[in-house]
C-alpha cells in the first residue's frame, strides 16, 4: 500500500471525519458481519453529498492515477461504492468506464463486467474502502479472467491491515489510496473525536482486529 502524499492523507481523514464517514466508537464498538467488532466504521458513500470532499477525493485519485498508473486506458469501478467514484474519475480522465458486478446479473447477458469489454485494454481499478482486500481482489481477478490487464487500484481509504498487504502482494497488484488509518488517528485526536488514553487500544485493533478488546 502507498499513498500519494501524507499531507493529503491527512487532509482526507481530516474531512472524512468532519462530515461523519468515519465514526469512532472505540467504547461502543461496531460488529462487522464477520464478526469482528470495531471502534470504526467507515462509510465513503456520504462524500458524494459533500462538493467539497467530494472534489478533492476526485482530485487526489485523478492525480494518483495520472502519478502511479500514467498508461491507464480505462477505469473500472468496483459495485457498488466504488462506481460513481470510477465513473467521476473517468470522466476527468477522458478514459472508457466499465464497471464489476460482486456476482453475474441474474437475467439478460448475465454480465459480472458492464461497459465495453477490450481484452489486453490496461485498467485501473477504483475502490471506496479497502479492509482485507478480498472483495476488491475479486474483482481484479474478474477482469483478468475477462482479459483486462489490471495496473493496479486506487482507493479513498484503507484500515491498514497486515492481511491486506500480504493479499494484495499475493495477487501482485498495487494498492494507492488517499488515506489510511494510521493517518486518521491523530486527526481524531486534534479534532477530540477520541482521546489520547485510547489511542493506545485503537492502534492494537489494527494490529489484530479479531483479537480485539476493547475493554
Amino acid at each position: 500500500m502507498k499513498i500519494l502524499d501524507s499531507s493529503i492523507a491527512a487532509e482526507v481523514a481530516d474531512q472524512l471525519l468532519e462530515i461523519e464517514a468515519i465514526r469512532l466508537q472505540p467504547e461502543k464498538p461496531f460488529t462487522w458481519a464477520s464478526g469482528w467488532k470495531s471502534p470504526i466504521y467507515c462509510d465513503n458513500r456520504l462524500s458524494l453529498s459533500f462538493p467539497k470532499v467530494r472534489n478533492l477525493i476526485k482530485e487526489n485519485l485523478v492525480k494518483s492515477i495520472q502519478h502511479f498508473f500514467p498508461e491507464a486506458e480505462a477505469i473500472a469501478g468496483v459495485a457498488t461504492a466504488g462506481i460513481p467514484q470510477g465513473a467521476l474519475l473517468a470522466n476527468d480522465l477522458d478514459l472508457p468506464f466499465i464497471y464489476v458486478r460482486s456476482k453475474p446479473k441474474g437475467h439478460g447477458m448475465e454480465n459480472m463486467i458492464e461497459g465495453k469489454v477490450v481484452p489486453g485494454q490496461k485498467v485501473v481499478v477504483v475502490e471506496d474502502l479497502v479492509s482485507t482486500g478480498g472483495s476488491s481482489l475479486k474483482a481484479v481477478q474478474d477482469l483478468r479472467n475477462a482479459g483486462f490487464e489490471v495496473m493496479g487500484m486506487v482507493a479513498i481509504f484503507s484500515y491498514g491491515f497486515g492481511i491486506a498487504d500480504d493479499n494484495f502482494k499475493n495477487a501482485d497488484v498495487d494498492l494507492i489510496v488517499l488515506s489510511h488509518y494510521e493517518a486518521m488517528l491523530p486527526r481524531a485526536v486534534a479534532r477530540k473525536y477520541v482521546k489520547d488514553e485510547v489511542l493506545n487500544s485503537l492502534a492494537d485493533w489494527r494490529k489484530d482486529p479479531a483479537a480485539w478488546n476493547p475493554q
